[in-house]
């Protein structure tokens, strides 16, 4: 599956490609500083410059604005990879990618196996795609730290200790504050929140170690903006927007692994089964993503080695000024937005979550994934696959 690199993207024409074009000329100093040498040593030059004052000095301006944004993503660059440089020898590295099964995380695990590159599958869902040589799958139920310390140490004894962490699976109930029971929420949190933690207590040490590797963790733009029936979603990817952060500070302070990198996620609705009935209001700035769009800049970013905040459409990173605007504003946009889950009816891997707890808590072998039956699964598949961790 190769990569896109059309100028436009799956998507189409969209604000995107809007902004492309912006950064690639009018805000590109390669472009804009030719123009005014043109003016100042060329006698048509010099001669239009003085015949359009105006636009002469918009023109000067945008190398400015131009100059200082190269500048700033210079820096940005430099501080996120705490100002040290890195090597990666891809036929070394061995990445896991949790709910890689399919979906979002099924792709990148085969743009990266492609690659030649060894990847590890976390996902207690079998495999919805021919498995290459170098993909390891291990069904693990992310929920249970249990079962997820024995299968970590299963990884690191059958392929070895990863030194790329893709925290990619998550799960969405749709549903409102006094409709969610104590353990929708729950499980909403233990995958998208908690399970972070743990696969991180677990991978991140030999990183550490080695003061090499890397930690990627998919949040959503639901981490800046909370809407009706999205409440348990929002917070638990706000949690782990947090969590990217802490961890970055964390890294440079007090682990002294500063080559050890860090890669945020934040992207808009995707077409995946996850949000079916999902009803996108913005089509133009926030369009719907392709699962490819968003796994080929994971994988772009990983294979450069580096640190990084991606943002997936462009325009959500206006979204964090949210925070600032004014109360009327914030409440009447979130307000306005209360359309966008009426019609949901995304893919519930879990049909019942109080049966899936009720079973972890007496203590059963079904909790652990490795007896029972699970309701709304594949036969043999197993009680643990009542946690299956769908990928976002």
């Amino acid at each position: 599956m190769p990569m896109h690199n059309g100028f436009l993207p799956r998507e189409g024409f969209k604000g995107d490609t809007v902004l492309k074009i912006i950064r690639n000329t009018a805000l590109n100093p390669k472009v804009v500083l030719p123009l005014l040498l043109l003016t100042k040593y060329t006698k048509k030059g010099q001669d239009w410059a003085i015949l359009h004052p105006l636009a002469y000095s918009r023109l000067k301006k945008l190398l400015l604005f131009g100059v200082i944004r190269w500048i700033n993503n210079y820096f940005s660059r430099k501080v996120l990879n705490n100002w040290v440089d890195d090597k990666y020898d891809w036929s070394k590295e061995i990445v896991v990618v949790t709910g890689g099964a399919g979906g979002i995380g099924g792709q990148i695990v085969q743009l990266l196996a492609e690659r030649g590159i060894k990847v590890v599958v976390l996902d207690i869902q079998p495999l919805t795609y021919p498995a290459a040589p170098n993909v390891h799958y291990f069904k693990c139920d992310l929920t249970s730290r249990k079962t997820l310390s024995l299968v970590a140490r299963e990884v690191r004894l059958a392929v070895g200790d990863p030194t790329i962490l893709i925290n990619n699976a998550g799960v969405v109930q749709g549903r409102t504050i006094l409709d969610a029971s104590e353990r929708d929420i729950r499980f909403t949190f233990d995958v998208n929140t908690f399970a972070h933690y743990w696969t991180t207590q677990e991978f991140l040490p030999a990183m550490v170690r080695a003061n090499h590797g890397m930690v990627v963790t998919v949040a959503s733009v639901a981490a800046w903006v909370t809407v009706p029936n999205m409440v348990d979603y929002a917070a638990s990817k706000a949690a782990a927007h947090a969590f990217h952060e802490g961890l970055t500070a964390e890294l440079a302070t007090r682990y002294a692994a500063p080559r050890v990198r860090t890669v945020l996620v934040n992207q808009g609705y995707t077409t995946t089964p996850l949000f079916t009935g999902y009803q996108n209001d913005s089509p133009f700035l926030m369009p719907a993503l392709h699962p490819a769009t968003v796994a080929e800049a994971i994988v772009r970013q990983v294979l450069k080695g580096e640190s990084n905040q991606l943002i997936l459409p462009g325009f959500a990173g206006t979204l964090p000024v949210l925070a600032g605007m004014p109360h009327w504003y914030q409440n009447r946009l979130r307000a306005k937005n209360q359309t966008i889950m009426k019609a949901f009816a995304g893919r519930k891997v879990v049909e019942d979550v109080e049966k899936f707890y009720e079973e972890k808590e007496k203590g059963g072998k079904g909790a652990e994934g490795v007896e029972g039956t699970g309701e709304g699964m594949e036969e043999g598949v197993g009680a643990g696959a009542s946690t299956v961790l769908v990928e976002k």
